[in-house]
């Protein structure tokens, strides 16, 4: 400090000039502390590459930048924001320094291990990509260092987790490869002073139990011998080919007619109904018609259902030319039912419904059945038909959604009949006979309301089967 106080006071410096050796205790030196210097000699220009972000990523798109050439960035500092194809994460500064090239525009593609910026360091720094030593904060640290023989090394992520949890590194011991502290050392001693337990690390050796003390000596157990894995025979080599046949026929036809289809715009609608009384007055009436020689299914009561819901509501069972300028309302009601034949399926329909009796129209669908299973339906048993029920449940499943077809304008298909439990009016649970129904009608001129109270109404005839006896003609 004498020597300064005279090169500053002297007006002539003469050589040589020479300053008497002067010692500053510790105690000197944490008293002006707070001296810096103003000026950080610069250092060499680093490229700053863009590192393993994990999952297999090997690119990323620039969103953001948050600084620009000339800024001065430290350590931690937040460079860029980029996205994967997983996550978006923003990339922080290893060095302190200016920024002075960078090698990407906003929305461009960045590939893992290519430089993003360039950064001119201050002096001192030297590249790194992975670990940064740790500088020493303060003489007494710096002593600690050197008194365990290496430096602290630790990658950014350990440092600024030690920094927010205010841990001198010096203070917490390594497990990594030379004494590298890991996150899981600093979580260990955030651990130990909050008294907390913490999993064992996946990178930490388990250390084995140690052994139990020797017990009296136990004959030695003999093993049983290696088992010999049986031979696999070898598969045989599958030569069968793939064929092409033509479309053809029934086949033919029906591609043309669903292509047709569903191109018009389809309304669905849903319901269950309850069979319970239809069931048993079925039973009592299938003995009558056996005596007849007729098989009494449920399905003549369902297509007798439809006909008296389509007095009420005329244009379920009408058509529209293909300018959809007109509609006609078709006096028949020639209801057609879904047949699954040999031949593929199949739509005949029973003509004038509206006349017939439930008995009638079990003769009628018995005849249709018997001609269809043997492939002699007849052109005018296929065609004319107004609208159509399918019951698919006789196979399998409860829902549907079946498609309208033209020129018809609606669709039902009844699902299998099931027993289930429900309430009956009284709140006491019940076993009934459940089944579901699913209707498509042409949107174009059906809405949801017609078609839900035309289901309401076909359902309530079969509820209380009773009931048709009063729209009967």
């Amino acid at each position: 400090m004498q020597c300064l106080h005279k090169f500053c006071s002297s007006k002539v410096l003469k050589a040589p000039f020479v300053c008497a050796p002067y010692s500053y205790s510790t105690t000197l030196l944490q008293q002006h502390r707070f001296f810096r210097t103003s000026y950080a000699a610069a250092g060499p220009i680093l490229p700053f590459k863009l590192s393993d972000i994990g999952e297999g990523i090997m690119e990323v798109t620039v969103k953001e930048w948050y600084v620009k050439v000339g800024d001065r960035v430290s350590q931690f500092d937040s460079i860029c924001e980029v996205q994967s194809d997983k996550a978006s994460v923003t990339i922080t500064s290893r060095y302190d320094g200016v920024i002075r090239k960078l090698y990407y525009d906003v929305d461009s593609i960045a590939f893992v291990g290519t430089p993003l910026v360039d950064i001119e360091t201050d002096g001192g720094q030297a590249p790194e990509e992975d670990v940064m030593e740790t500088p020493a904060l303060s003489q007494e640290e710096h002593t600690h260092q050197h008194i365990r023989g290496h430096k602290t090394q630790a990658t950014p992520a350990v440092r600024r987790l030690a920094m927010e949890n205010n841990i001198k590194l010096s203070e917490v011991v390594g497990s990594g490869k030379d004494g590298r502290i890991l996150k899981e050392d600093i979580l260990n001693f955030i651990a130990k002073q909050t008294g907390a337990i913490l999993p064992p690390s996946p990178f930490q050796e388990i250390q084995p139990p140690p052994p139990a003390p020797a017990a009296a000596a136990k004959p030695q157990e003999k093993k049983p011998p290696p088992s010999i894995p049986t031979p696999i025979a070898p598969r045989p080599v599958f030569t069968g080919k793939d064929r092409t046949e033509p479309l053809k026929g029934f086949q033919k036809a029906m591609v043309k007619t669903m292509t047709a289809a569903l191109k018009i715009p389809h309304f669905g609608y849903k319901d269950e109904v309850d069979l319970t009384q239809l069931v048993r007055l079925r039973s009592e009436l299938k003995g009558v018609a056996e005596s007849r020689g007729v098989r009494l299914s449920y399905m003549p009561f369902f297509i007798k259902a439809a006909s008296l819901g389509l007095l009420h509501f005329p244009v379920l069972n009408a058509s529209v030319d293909e300018a959809c300028q007109n509609i006609t309302y078709k006096a028949a009601h020639n209801i057609g039912l879904a047949m699954d034949t040999p031949q593929g399926l199949l739509v005949p329909n029973v003509k004038n419904v509206q006349m017939l009796s439930v008995f009638e129209i079990a003769v009628e669908l018995n005849r249709l059945q018997t001609s269809g299973a043997s492939g002699q339906l007849g052109t005018a048993d296929l065609t004319g038909g107004t609208f159509t029920l399918s019951n698919i449940g006789s196979i399998g499943g409860t829902y549907a959604k079946p498609v309208v077809l033209l020129p018809e304008v609606a669709i039902g298909a009844l699902g299998k009949l099931q027993v289930l439990p429900r309430f009956n009016a009284k709140d006491e649970v019940v076993k009934a006979h459940i089944m579901n129904v699913s209707w498509s009608a042409d949107h174009r001129i059906i809405d949801g309301a017609t078609m839900c109270r035309f289901s309401n109404l076909w359902k309530s005839y079969l509820e209380n089967p009773a009931s048709m006896v009063l729209d009967l003609k």
